[in-house]
């Protein structure tokens, strides 16, 4: 892999830092309009999180929303004060992973070819999430396709800076983008979670974020950088510390519960994302967008295109689910075997029957119960 610099503030980086649109435009969206979370908050600290990400990493680094609690939040109608306070609950328990050491012993006990699998099954349902995005307007979806697969490498018209600029003229062309701006500085709110909302919002749903993050957030995103940036390798335990500032801090002045991600990772280097660069000029974007366009950008998020968006998470979900083309033998059958349950159920269940069975195998193997099975990587 060749080397890059730590910061470049270029088209292709613009283009790399809209690579995760796909998972941050319909959560946000459904925060903001069905849990009333406040957009200037939303999305001053996300560009806050993302431009100081950029500057510690100095390489892409996704900034994205925690999928369990949005998805609870939003079909359940959660308030908005339920929503901070799972993003303190959260970011309490990162630390305590992180700085106890028992995020070290996580990661040791992890076969890599579990994370593969956790890698493959997030890449179908981010293909799967956006072919439904697409389905409204098929046409659209695929002329999008043809943009990606033409574009992509582009210096000069990067596909995703192409995407959004056709977003922007349809949503102008149907008449709805003039009628919707409203010019005004908004700070984000002070939002002080309860003890008591806390722990409700944990039982809701902060638990079962608990395993998604670490398999995909905090292992597989840390697996990635290895494999994307192998002279800039960031560990398990930094990453997960990070994610404890990222959600303590901003959810007690109006943010969303925020995380690292495999698919955004593979979504922003996809598009072109090489350096810190990347994450500094989507914070600034986003800090812009919420500090001027805070009381209308609820709106112009809900009108988009989806079918845009959709296309991108298709190819990049395709892109994603390449990780398994190395394995062979019992790693990559265990490696099938996570991915197939975390589709079914989810990736906390797929993690652990994945792992379940690689410390089966090993045993079998162990005992020469099963002599055609290399011993799989601790």
């Amino acid at each position: 892999m060749s080397e890059h610099k730590d910061f470049e503030f270029s088209l292709r980086e613009l283009a790399g830092s809209m690579g995760d649109f796909g998972t941050l435009f319909p959560l946000a969206i459904g925060y903001i309009v069905v849990c009333g979370l406040d957009p200037a908050g939303l999305l001053i600290w996300m560009g806050l999180v993302n431009i100081a990400t950029g500057l510690v990493y100095r390489l892409p680094m996704p900034v994205e929303p925690k999928k369990v609690i949005a998805v609870a939040a939003i079909s359940q109608r959660w308030s908005a004060s339920l929503v901070y306070a799972s993003g303190l609950g959260l970011g309490i328990t990162w630390f305590v992973l992180a700085l106890t050491g028992l995020m070290r012993h996580i990661v040791r006990w992890t076969p890599m070819f579990v994370v593969r699998g956790i890698q493959l099954a997030l890449g179908v349902t981010l293909a799967w999430q956006g072919l439904k995005m697409m389905r409204p307007a098929p046409l659209l979806g695929l002329i999008a396709i043809a943009i990606v697969l033409l574009l992509r490498e582009n210096r000069y018209a990067p596909a995703a800076i192409v995407l959004m600029v056709l977003g922007v003229g349809i949503v102008a062309w149907r008449g709805q983008l003039g009628q919707s701006l409203e010019l005004a500085i908004t700070l984000p709110p002070l939002t002080v979670p309860r003890l008591a909302d806390v722990w409700r919002a944990m039982l809701l749903a902060g638990f079962a974020q608990i395993p998604l993050s670490i398999t995909n957030a905090v292992i597989a995103t840390a697996a990635l950088i290895r494999d994307y940036f192998p002279d800039k390798p960031v560990s398990e335990e930094r990453l997960m510390l990070n994610m404890g500032f990222m959600n303590a801090i901003p959810t007690l002045f109006g943010g969303m519960p925020l995380c690292h991600g495999a698919g955004g990772l593979a979504g922003q280097y996809y598009f072109g994302a090489r350096t810190g660069g990347t994450n500094i000029i989507e914070g600034l974007i986003e800090l812009s967008l919420g500090l001027f366009l805070g009381k209308s950008i609820g709106h112009l998020l809900a009108v988009f295109p989806m079918p845009l968006v959709g296309a991108m998470m298709f190819l990049v979900g395709i892109e994603l689910g390449k990780v398994v083309v190395k394995l062979r033998g019992w790693k990559l059958w265990l490696a099938l075997l996570t991915a197939a349950v975390s589709v079914v159920s989810n990736m906390a269940v797929g993690f652990i029957v994945g792992l379940a069975a690689a410390y089966l195998v090993r045993e079998l193997t162990h005992r020469r119960l099963l002599s055609c099975v290399c011993p799989p990587d601790a």
